[in-house]
């Protein structure tokens, strides 16, 4: 038996009716740290978790806060500034948040573009517009955005799920070699990784954009006149500050490098050789012949390569019957054959043309529809003239697999494409915009294309456009504009795309080639809406993304969000302008179209040569200048221009050649013997 134990202490206990108890015991509270012991292991990791994610989510939003008032309204696209670029700007003066984007003879006067000095602040309605000097420049992770993916929207786009996912991928290391930068585009927006941000106006720049004086047309022939100096006055600073490269950038005296094939050169061809620019023309093929080859170790987009550079090639060889240009076009053409190695035959986005290898892009294995369905045609008349049937039978399995899918809505197809699965993906999202527009576009014209024979061509066609008036169209609440929408989930947003406005001109198209008489009712309502866009505008020019106000009591009908209000120099208004002139003779058009030359020459026309595009529409006293001219400026926008002025009836004839996405004539075939 053990004694009891011994006490060394007494324990005294005090009470008082207005105190708690208390002990000689010493009483304290337990400390956080004993606290945090006692939880369990699942409850303390919960905790950190919540804590980072607080952390992370505030971190997020600073930003997104304090750059509504430091910067300019335009977030979704970024520009590359190199050190030569900054040296021309004023001391103190330092790149800021911006946008992305898209030779001859005399040099032809014009004053340069200039930005008026902004502001320290706005006052003014149009939301923060603020220019903030000496600040630190800042750069942002690629964004994903055809020939420019519009702007992305925090608030409203159909395709935000989808473009989140996106935006924190592809943010590649900067290289010294620019065509060593992963690049994604859509039609012409091209965004490189890790790109620094804008740089604002040069304080060198003199003259203001908005005081370039307008011209006052005489006649049809002085307006193909205007159209041949602005394309002179364009080339003339591609040759002198580009010469070989890709795209010029007008502002900087440089240029911007994508797949270093000399883009911009091969795109303006055919232009030249339309127009009449003979002396141009020649220093262009002598630069092909010796300088243009593929052999090279790079990565290019199938699609945008197909488009612009096949295009280009196919269309110069029918024009002029060069023999150098088919094979040149031969010999890319069987380069970009790898991408179609794929599980399911659709073809991978990016094809290394000089090793011969085809991959999807860095973070997904999805393709973009438009992408796999809009190289059709030229990869069918490459069949038609080299008698190898092997490009036109990939191109034919992807559409008969498209035809075939489950998961279109009334014809309407969704935005991506599995490699691997050959099964759409991001179902339920409906947009005639940025990754979709061409795959209908180019259900039409390989239909007219082909001869009219291909049934599941037009099949598809005419199911799309009725689930276009089913499902997207819709009306404006002040004006009832006419006007093309978006459905994510049954979800119905009233924004549409530039890029929307390729559909009168093939709306109009399609009821030329005997489809029902409404087709060319709803093309008319629609180029209404489009020139609404422009003419809306304090600068006369487009956005890159209008939203319709549906209520009827709201005073305007396009409402542009400050992310939107830039302007590529796209050219599918003055596309379907063309056509629309064309089949109707309605010279309204041709004014339209002359009034949109006008604006661009007012506010984007740069003294030293070539245009730029520009921030923001709204903005008349300073449009800010992207420095950057893309390819289809001279590829389409221009060429449109002169074939909407040109009283040629004989020039192109819509029954007998049919435009690819990127303005390139094609032949339509003669009809199978019977």
């Amino acid at each position: 038996m053990y004694p009891p134990s011994r006490k060394d202490f007494i324990s005294l206990t005090l009470s008082d009716p207005h105190c708690h108890a208390y002990n000689n015991g010493k009483h304290r509270r337990q400390s956080c740290w004993r606290k945090w012991k006692q939880l369990s292991r699942l409850q303390r990791s919960l905790i950190l978790f919540l804590l980072a994610l607080l952390l992370i989510l505030g971190l997020l939003s600073y930003p997104s806060i304090t750059e509504q008032w430091r910067a300019p309204p335009y977030r979704d696209e970024w520009l590359d500034v190199n050190d030569g670029d900054l040296n021309a700007l004023a001391p103190g003066v330092k790149p800021i948040l911006g946008p992305a984007a898209g030779k001859a003879p005399a040099p032809v006067a014009g004053p340069h573009l200039a930005p008026a000095p902004r502001p320290d602040a706005e006052t003014q309605p149009r939301g923060p517009n603020i220019l903030i000097l000496a600040k630190p420049q800042l750069k942002k992770k690629t964004l994903f955005n055809r020939r420019g993916l519009p702007s992305l929207q925090k608030d409203g786009n159909v395709s935000d799920a989808i473009r989140k996912q996106e935006e924190a991928v592809g943010q590649g290391e900067e290289e010294d070699d620019q065509k060593d930068k992963k690049i994604v585009s859509w039609r012409g927006a091209m965004i490189e990784a890790d790109q620094a941000t804008e740089a604002p106006p040069s304080a060198n720049v003199k003259e203001a954009a908005a005081g370039n004086p307008p011209e006052v047309p005489t006649g049809a022939t002085d307006r193909l006149e205007a159209v041949r100096k602005a394309f002179r006055h364009a080339w003339k600073g591609y040759k002198d500050h580009a010469w070989g490269h890709d795209e010029l950038k007008p502002i900087s005296k440089s240029f911007g490098e994508w797949f270093g094939l000399g883009l911009t050169l091969i795109d303006a061809l055919d232009t030249m050789w339309i127009m009449g620019l003979k002396e141009e023309y020649v220093e262009a093929r002598t630069w092909i012949e010796k300088n243009l080859t593929f052999t090279k170790d790079v990565d290019v987009n199938l699609f945008e390569t197909t488009i612009r550079v096949l295009g280009g090639l196919l269309s110069t060889y029918h024009l002029t019957g060069d023999q150098l240009f088919l094979d040149k076009a031969k010999d890319l053409g069987s380069r970009l054959m790898p991408a179609f190695k794929t599980p399911s035959k659709i073809p991978f986005s990016d094809v290394n043309i000089g090793k011969g290898t085809a991959h999807p892009p860095r973070w997904t294995t999805d393709s973009t529809l438009a992408e796999v369905t809009s190289i059709q045609l030229e990869f069918r008349e490459l069949s038609r003239l080299t008698q190898d049937p092997q490009y036109q039978e990939v191109v034919n399995e992807v559409a008969k697999q498209v035809h075939n899918l489950p998961g279109k809505h009334d014809g309407l197809v969704p935005m991506f494409i599995n490699t691997n699965s050959g099964q759409f993906t991001h179902k339920g999202v409906f947009t005639l915009g940025a990754r979709a527009d061409s795959y209908y576009e180019y259900l039409l014209k390989q239909w007219i294309q082909g001869g009219k024979v291909e049934d599941n061509l037009l099949e598809d066609y005419i199911q799309a456009i009725e689930g276009v008036k089913k499902h997207l169209l819709r009306q404006s609440g002040p004006s009832r504009l006419t006007f093309v929408g978006e459905l994510s989930h049954n979800r119905f947003n009233p924004k549409m795309d530039h890029l929307v406005c390729f559909l009168p001109g093939t709306l109009a198209l399609g009821a030329h080639n005997g489809l029902p008489g409404d087709h060319m009712d709803l093309a008319v309502q629609l180029m209404e809406t489009c020139h609404q866009m422009y003419k809306q505008m304090e600068t006369g020019l487009s956005p890159e993304i209008a939203h319709f106000s549906l209520q009827p009591t709201d005073g305007q009908d396009v409402i542009v969000k400050p992310a939107d209000r830039h302007n590529l120099l796209r050219p599918e208004t003055v596309e379907s302008l063309f056509y629309m002139f064309r089949f109707t003779n309605d010279t309204k058009y041709r004014d339209w179209g002359w009034d949109i030359l006008q604006s661009f020459n007012k506010y984007t026309k740069v003294s030293g040569g070539g245009y730029t595009s520009i921030n923001n529409v709204r903005d008349p006293t300073n449009p800010w200048p992207r420095d950057k001219m893309e390819s289809f400026f001279l590829g389409e926008t221009l060429k449109y221009l002169y074939l909407l002025f040109s009283d040629d009836t004989e020039l192109l004839r819509l029954d007998k050649y049919v435009f690819n996405t990127e303005a390139h004539p094609l032949p339509i075939w003669p009809s199978a013997p019977k």
